[in-house]
């Protein structure tokens, strides 16, 4: 899957960061906060096929379905309504067996066991028995906004177990490189501390600067 000349292969770029650090490497403020993985802990990575619905609607989802290719994960602005489940067993089977590498949905979903089961990643804001619609309108392959966050079509969307982050192309290498950088200071850090050098002499430092707090 090629967009506008960008890596091709976020599994390589990214394989081995944790969302954490890279959502550190972005300035703390990229990723999502209300959706939780509801498959387990197996880690998402690939690229966004964006779609909007309208609130407990999955046509267009089914529309996606038929443009998924290998490594595509499909993004659905659900505008965060929980009422009805957007997508369940039937729809996960069919996006597994086309290669898409996950789902992220800013609703509902249902058939939680199934997922686990088939630990496929599924990031939802909520979980309902009740069904969808499909009627429309919708839309996909358009920029949306997911908990609070732009996604393009063709981001980076990486997920765990702490959630998901979104990354534009043209930033992927320079954050997949900080995040290793981090990564590794992180590693340092924690040899430090079961070594007994940890150094955490700056904290007196940053204390003294903090602005204090008034009643």
């Amino acid at each position: 899957m090629t967009y506008d000349g960008a890596p091709t292969d976020p599994a390589t770029m990214f394989e081995g960061l944790p969302t954490s650090v890279i959502s550190d490497c972005m300035g703390r403020l990229s990723g999502t906060a209300a959706l939780a993985p509801r498959h387990g802990d197996a880690p998402m990575v690939g690229r966004a096929l964006t779609v909007r619905v309208r609130a407990g609607d999955n046509l267009f989802i089914h529309d996606a379905l038929r443009r998924v290719t290998p490594g595509s994960v499909i993004v659905v602005d659900g505008g965060g309504c929980t009422e009805r489940a957007l997508i369940g067993e039937i729809i996960m089977a069919v996006a597994r067996d086309r290669g898409a590498a996950g789902f992220v949905i800013d609703g509902s979903v249902r058939d939680v066991a199934a997922f686990r089961d088939a630990g496929f990643p599924c990031y939802a804001r909520g979980v309902t028995h009740r069904g969808p619609y499909k009627n429309g309108p919708g839309e996909v392959g358009c920029p949306i906004v997911i908990d609070g966050q732009p996604v393009f079509p063709g981001d980076f969307v990486l997920g765990d177990e702490d959630g998901v982050v979104f990354v534009r192309p043209d930033d992927a290498a320079a954050v997949a490189a900080a995040a290793r950088s981090k990564l590794a200071d992180e590693a340092d850090t924690l040899g430090a501390i079961k070594n007994g050098t940890y150094d955490e002499s700056w904290v007196e430092a940053a204390v003294a600067a903090s602005v204090p707090l008034r009643p």
